[in-house]
């Protein structure tokens, strides 16, 4: 599963990207997605939104076993 979510990542990787931010996986426990959220990112005011509307539901869609994903 580790491998689908990292492909997933990839997708969203350049949106972020492009607004000088990033995200990285952290690591994969039974359906919770742990990743960190880095430049712009880290300090954004909504970057939870950005996490839960954005990066879970995209990786929920493409990727069935994902129930959760948290920033560390």
């Amino acid at each position: 599963m580790r491998e689908k979510v990292e492909q997933a990542l990839a997708k969203i990787k350049p949106a972020l990207q492009a607004d000088g931010g990033d995200v990285e996986l952290v690591d994969v426990e039974g359906g919770v997605v742990k990743v960190k959220l880095t430049g712009a990112c880290a300090g954004c005011p909504v970057a939870n939104i950005t996490l839960k509307q954005g990066i879970e539901r995209i990786l929920k869609e493409e990727i069935a076993e994902v129930k959760e994903v948290v920033a560390v």
